[in-house]
């Protein structure tokens, strides 16, 4: 075969269980789409997962065991008027020979909601099987229609064991891989592409091909450590900025945050920032977490934050990353208290409910003789002409709604002492009741 007409990753892509890489959880007999595969017993799916874990590959193999016609259309090239193509092409196979057909969609969840809508009539009426791909959130990326009608796997990605027995495969391979080069790289250079290719299998084949390409460039046999160093220079992590994985490690490092675990939210942060995520993104959300998370247990936290946001600004990387992680393990460090936040969501939430009342006349301003005629500012009482500087007993609510108390401090921090302070208010209040 000429391999200048396929690339590598489609050469080697497994035609059979036996030669796939990873997926246990779903690929071991017993489980349901193990099953389904041998025994050629169609439904209609959606494979979500990374880049490079085998979703095509595994609609493929579903289409051969059940002696299936295979119809394949990318949602980022395709739209309705292919989508109808397909069909009538489904219904012309039906009749006439009697087989069934399996429509997949690649990156289906670039399909706006009519593109979905398109497919449903079909799946109903059995015309199509329908094996949609998709690297994003089926919950968030496809319709409720099509998801009801369509079991979800989910594909991990590699690991680091899967990619190297992949890149074992490859390289004794007579037929379609590199075994007729007779090529040599030790094991450390192994697991150096098996950690570039990041959990993809695409990646770590596109990788390994450049490599041989130089290797044979230079007429040697041997991948030296020259040639993978050459190679994998440059290679980023996956990260899908403002997809998916995006927002499972900004949660994953408010989260470790929150749980008082420095290491862990030094982890996330890295992982993001290697990842290529914008560090003035991570500065604003870092903000967030002091107000949310620390409060007033230590407010000087948040003061440090908006210092490590504004070292990112002026000094850029990496002074500033560092100044980022050092807000970060004191945050994960420091008393955590969520009552401010809390607080917040309840008085914002009773500000809603309660519609637009009427500020109460004794908290009203009055820099005019009408508004003074009107009994703007009467018998308020100044706070500061108040023994301890605490008018006991006034109210700072409209009259229509009921005094609540919305901030709970918590017994953590410097919120212990505010604490003792307003329960000593409050008691002000209740004698000033009484009397």
């Amino acid at each position: 075969m000429n391999r200048a007409l396929k690339p590598l990753a489609d050469l080697m892509r497994p035609e059979s269980l036996a030669d796939y890489a990873g997926q246990k959880h779903l690929l071991q007999p017993g489980k349901p789409l193990y099953e389904a595969i041998n025994s050629g017993r169609l439904h209609s799916m959606i494979f979500w997962g990374p880049p490079g874990t085998g979703k095509t590959t595994l609609a493929r193999m579903i289409a051969h065991h059940s002696n299936a016609e295979f119809m394949a259309i990318s949602a980022v090239l395709a739209g309705v008027k292919e989508i109808r193509a397909a069909v009538a092409l489904a219904k012309r196979i039906q009749q006439e020979e009697q087989r069934k057909s399996i429509l997949f969609v690649d990156e289906v969840h670039r399909f706006n909601k009519s593109q979905q809508d398109a497919f449903l009539p079909h799946v109903e009426d059995g015309t199509v099987y329908f094996l949609g791909a998709t690297t994003e959130n089926p919950s968030f990326a496809l319709n409720n229609a099509l998801l009801s009608r369509a079991r979800v796997y989910v594909l991990n990605a590699l690991t680091i064991d899967d990619l190297q027995a992949v890149l074992n495969k490859v390289l004794v391979d007579q037929e379609k891989g590199f075994g007729a080069l007779n090529l040599s790289i030790s094991e450390e250079l192994k697991q150096q592409f098996a950690v570039a290719a990041d959990g993809d299998a695409r990646r770590l084949l596109n990788l390994l091909e450049i490599a041989v390409e130089l290797t044979q460039a230079k007429q040697s046999t041997e991948i030296t450590e020259a040639i993978a160093k050459e190679v994998l220079a440059g290679g980023v992590r996956r990260f899908d900025n403002q997809g998916e994985e995006f927002y499972n490690q900004i949660s994953a490092l408010h989260k470790s945050v929150r749980g008082s675990s420095p290491d862990g939210a030094l982890y996330w942060f890295c992982r993001m920032i290697d990842g290529g995520c914008d560090p003035l993104y991570l500065a604003r959300r870092i903000v967030r977490i002091a107000s949310e998370d620390i409060g007033n247990a230590d407010p000087r936290a948040l003061q440090l934050c908006m210092n490590a946001w504004e070292t990112q600004e002026r000094l850029g990387s990496p002074e500033g990353e560092l100044a980022l992680a050092q807000a970060l393990v004191y945050m994960a460090c420091a008393p955590k208290s969520n009552a401010v936040y809390r607080a917040f969501n309840a008085a914002m939430s009773a500000a809603k409910q309660s519609g637009s009342l009427p500020v109460p006349k004794h908290l009203r301003n009055a820099p005019t003789k009408l508004m003074k005629s009107l009994d703007y500012g009467k018998e308020y009482r100044y706070a500061h002409n108040e023994p301890e500087a605490y008018a006991a007993g006034e109210s700072y609510f409209p009259e229509q709604l009921m005094e609540t108390q919305y901030y709970q401090p918590v017994t953590r921090g410097l919120e212990i002492k505010i604490a003792e302070k307003l329960k000593h208010l409050r008691e002000l209040d209740r004698i000033a009741g009484k009397n």
